[in-house]
């Protein structure tokens, strides 16, 4: 059986991580997807990088795949995906799935905070 740990151990070991200052240089291309897998209820209180489309961690999966009912044309496999969420699990969890569903370029941004601490701009979510 998985432990949490474990399962984020082999979820960092496959998703490389990104500064705040390197997404900031990214924030605003055509080719790149920022995703906020916080809880409706973090953003709201918080914010989102600009641009940011804000899914739940439990609802990615089924936007990402373009044969679900529930797919989101924001995403595409040609692009980088940015995640991020309140410490940097989630998005670690969801970046290694999206690279399981096709998603080859992926970065994790790790924690809100961090984008905050670095001067990143807010759109209210």
């Amino acid at each position: 059986m998985k432990t949490v740990q474990a399962m984020l151990a082999e979820a960092e070991a496959v998703v490389p991580r990104i500064s705040p200052e390197e997404a900031k240089g990214l924030v605003g291309r055509p080719d790149v997807l920022f995703l906020d897998v916080r809880e409706p209820a973090e953003v709201a209180a918080s914010g989102k990088v600009p641009g940011a489309l804000a899914i739940p961690r439990g609802l990615v999966e089924f936007r990402a795949d373009p044969a679900s009912a529930l797919h989101d044309a924001a995403f595409d496999r040609a692009k980088t995906v940015v995640a991020y969420c309140a410490s940097g699990g989630r998005s670690a969890l969801v970046l290694k799935t999206l690279k399981e569903m096709g998603y080859e370029n992926v970065r994790n941004l790790g924690g809100f905070k961090g984008w905050l601490d670095a001067g990143g701009e807010v759109e209210k979510g």
